[in-house]
């Protein structure tokens, strides 16, 4: 495989054709993401289909906290660990493989949920042929994962928390918010469109 690195706010992140290749305007997803940190409450961060790490890792560049980084792809958390060693963060971050539902605790409580799931419907992922399927099969509607980092934040952000969730549209944002009835008292905030998507706040009073 041809490692790669990409250059990510200040950090440099390694990757391969295995892990979906960073993307620089999802670092206003890490900056937003310190700038709630500083004025929301304590708690580590939790980063979910986290890639090679570099969304977490950026936020917590700026502002740090511990980070949690949660990805199903083995090569993906093996470039996240790599990635927060190189970038002096090593002793922040815990890299944790497998399904959001298998590796996250009961107990486990966060500030800050950042997540950037696959959000392209299945029908369409053809389009994209250099990506890991993985990383860009959303489903039939393209929310199937978006749904299960909806569950977690519900689960585990503190009281005054925030999720930062990616997406591929305002629609898709509006589908979360109209289906957030059934995840306790998250409600959906502001909604940030960026060149190639969206991100919208998840808010826990």
């Amino acid at each position: 495989m041809s490692e790669q690195v990409a250059e990510f706010g200040t950090l440099e992140i390694r990757y391969d054709e295995r892990v979906l290749r960073p993307r620089a305007w999802t670092a206003a997803q890490s900056v937003w993401g310190a700038e709630l940190l500083r004025s929301g409450p304590d708690g580590p961060v939790l980063e979910l289909c986290c890639g090679a790490g570099q969304i977490g890792l950026l936020a917590v560049a700026h502002e740090p906290r511990p980070l949690v980084c949660v990805d199903l792809n083995p090569v993906a958390c093996h470039f996240t660990h790599r990635n927060a060693v190189s970038a002096g963060l090593g002793e922040l971050v815990e890299v944790r493989e497998g399904a959001i539902d298998a590796v996250l605790h009961p107990t486990d409580r966060f500030a800050l949920v950042l997540a950037d799931p696959p959000w392209v419907r299945r029908t369409e992922t053809g389009r994209f042929p250099e990506d890991p399927l993985l990383a860009i099969d959303g489903g039939d509607d393209g929310l199937d994962v978006a749904w299960l980092c909806v569950a977690a934040a519900s689960q585990h952000l503190v009281d005054g928390g925030s999720a930062l969730l990616q997406l591929g549209s305002t629609r898709q944002a509006d589908t979360i918010g109209a289906g957030l009835a059934s995840y306790g008292d998250l409600r959906l905030g502001e909604v940030r469109s960026y060149e190639r998507g969206v991100v919208a706040r998840l808010e826990k009073p």
